[in-house]
């Protein structure tokens, strides 16, 4: 992927080296496996807040980090990937506004509860803010097959921008108001993956139209679009229960099966129109 001669924002809140608790025990066991399984890629508010009282849930206005361009290279990827994600959508969707994007190592105050580095990276609807530890790259290549691509990288962070985009446009409150009504679990769950699903394909909008907007500073190059996919099919639900020696259960899955989280990237990178992301029709 190309990246290096991207604009950046400025904008990138680093909350590294601040401190935050690490979840007892260290390392990804299964059971933290699990809560990757179920909350990398948008992690529903009210499930965050659930954990976080586990730690002590703090409110994100009591820690505040170094607001700018971050020096490292990898902190410097994501606000060229943020800036350019946020030119994408100005041309999608009338009165865009950018969510906030914050780096933290571990855990971090946020307004949707304490969040952790275990969590994966997940979007908060209360403070409209993108939250990404930067170490679960490393944790996702080496525990759950993700690529290292740096366009499997960026599509994590298009994904949670999805969600972002998901809050304007109401959806996400819609889904959630359908959950509230929906007969059994089984019914809010297919609401929860048309979510992320729909998540996927806007990533994949991102994706197609990324070099269109930066004159072709940002863009993909041969290969990149395959790893994309590669994480893909590394983070749905039935290939996340088989990793954690449980059985493929349909009817829990929250985010889709690698298979439909594949086409979903893809639909939205044939695309590049945000109109072609309908993934409710069948919810």
């Amino acid at each position: 992927m190309r990246w290096k001669g991207g604009e950046t924002s400025g904008r990138i809140e680093d909350r590294r080296g601040m401190g935050g608790g690490a979840i007892a025990g260290g390392g990804l066991g299964v059971g933290v496996l699990a809560i990757i399984g179920y909350l990398v890629f948008g992690i529903d508010p009210s499930t965050t807040t659930q954990i976080a009282s586990q730690f002590g849930g703090l409110g994100a206005s009591e820690q505040q980090g170094k607001v700018g361009t971050p020096e490292d290279e990898a902190g410097r990827f994501v606000d060229v990937v943020r800036t350019n994600i946020d030119q994408v959508w100005a041309t999608k969707l009338q009165g865009y506004q950018p969510p906030q994007v914050r780096l933290y190592e571990q855990g971090t105050p946020t307004g949707c509860g304490y969040g952790q580095s275990a969590m994966g990276p997940f979007y908060c609807p209360t403070d409209k803010t993108v939250y990404l530890d930067l170490g679960f790259w490393q944790e996702m290549e080496n525990q759950l097959g993700a690529s290292g691509a740096d366009f499997a990288r960026a599509y994590v962070i298009a994904h949670e921008f999805g969600h972002h985009v998901q809050t304007l446009t109401g959806t996400s409150d819609q889904v959630r108001q359908a959950q509230q009504r929906a007969a059994g679990q089984a019914e809010a769950n297919q609401y929860s993956v048309a979510l992320e699903l729909q998540a996927d394909c806007y990533a994949g909008v991102w994706a197609r139209n990324a070099s269109a907007v930066s004159n072709g500073q940002v863009a993909l190059e041969p290969g990149d679009i395959e790893e994309g996919m590669k994480t893909a099919q590394a983070i749905g639900d039935d290939t996340l229960q088989r990793r954690s020696g449980g059985r493929v259960s349909p009817e829990s899955f929250t985010h889709g099966s690698s298979a439909q989280r594949v086409e979903w990237l893809q639909r939205g990178y044939q695309s590049g129109d945000p109109a072609s992301c309908d993934t409710f029709s069948g919810a």
